[in-house]
């Protein structure tokens, strides 16, 4: 299949103090969310001036896109955001763009993951007409070489800044965001956690650790909904009541250092641990790594020649194929046996 530009499909972030409530007015659309819920949240981007890293992080990955396939028209959309992807793909038409790869900054399945990234690209289109172009979007990617290499080495970074007596006793805690959990079983047997699960056992293996843990982190909603636990802040007591002396954190479910790692974990976990007595470390997630760029890359390649994915040998088989103009794949495509998460 052909492929004439490449569309970085991202969440948005606000790069202003004004723009902050607006934003997440947006992402909150129609979920009822109380006000006093929003001003909260609001404070944590305010902590920061307002701006989120988010969109800079991501110009930087379409930079780093346009260098590693040269020739080829790189777009940036947000879903929340601007530039918003209505606007990005009516720029695409008018540029006489007719098909284009899209690779979302998610690496997961489920609704959140994936689908709603589908569901970005369908309004697009809808929105730009007859004259839209095709939109393909690539792959999920969780067990691809590349990212498992990244978080790996990213592991082995933060570890080299906790003093040198507790490397070796160090914790390793892997984090992604929490759903709720009927959310996760929407798609069959907890489609995202079990991904979730896969990816941090690659991980692990790769950075020589027999054993870590698994965690959650950044719930919202009422309490007595359900979702993914153990939460990371719970976990941590845990882990400080066991004496537990240092540990090291990997946000395995992020791949840019977004406000919910930023403010969750840089913030309000460090402080925790630094009240409990714990030495603190946490690993980078990819941001502008030239190997996400080189794997997003590789799943073009796939999409153009028809090729086998390229996956960490011996992975289970949790991921689905290429999405066109929106279309979703159902369940069976999407899940596989893998064993159990730890």
């Amino acid at each position: 299949m052909d492929v004439g530009a490449v569309l970085l499909l991202s969440f948005g972030g606000p790069e202003g103090p004004e723009q902050v409530r607006p934003f997440l007015e947006n992402v909150t659309r129609g979920r009822g969310v109380p006000p006093a819920r929003l001003d909260a949240v609001a404070e944590h981007y305010l902590h920061f001036g307002g701006v989120s890293p988010i969109n800079g992080i991501n110009r930087e990955l379409a930079d780093a896109l346009r260098a590693e396939m040269p020739g080829l028209p790189v777009y940036f959309g947000n879903r929340n955001w601007e530039p918003y992807v209505e606007d990005v793909v009516a720029r695409m038409a008018a540029d006489g763009i007719r098909r284009a790869a899209v690779f979302a900054t998610s690496a997961w399945g489920g609704y959140s993951g994936c689908d709603q990234y589908s569901e970005d690209i369908t309004r697009a289109r809808q929105a730009v007409g007859e004259r839209a172009p095709e939109l393909v979007k690539l792959r999920q990617y969780f067990d691809h070489p590349l990212f498992v290499a990244m978080f790996a080495e990213a592991i082995a970074a933060a570890a080299d800044t906790l003093p040198a007596g507790l490397r070796d006793t160090a914790r390793l805690v892997f984090t992604a965001h929490s759903i709720p959990v009927a959310a996760d079983e929407r798609y069959g047997p907890r489609l995202y956690s079990s991904q979730v699960a896969h990816a941090t056992a690659l991980v692990a293996a790769a950075a020589g650790y027999p054993d870590y843990d698994q965690v959650w982190q950044s719930r919202s909603g009422p309490p007595q909904v359900p979702w993914l636990e153990p939460d990371v802040e719970d976990h941590l007591t845990a882990l400080a009541e066991a004496g537990v002396p240092a540990v090291i954190v990997c946000p395995i479910g992020f791949l840019s250092d977004n406000i919910e790692v930023i403010w969750d974990l840089d913030h309000e976990v460090r402080l925790q641990a630094q009240a409990a007595g714990i030495a603190y470390a946490r690993a980078s997630t990819p941001n502008a790594d030239r190997r996400l760029a080189r794997l997003a890359r590789g799943l073009i390649e796939e999409l153009r020649d028809g090729g086998r994915p390229e996956r960490v040998a011996g992975g289970a088989a949790l991921g689905c194929g290429f999405g066109v103009n929106g279309a979703r794949c159902g369940s069976s495509h999407c899940i596989a046996d893998v064993a159990p998460a730890r």
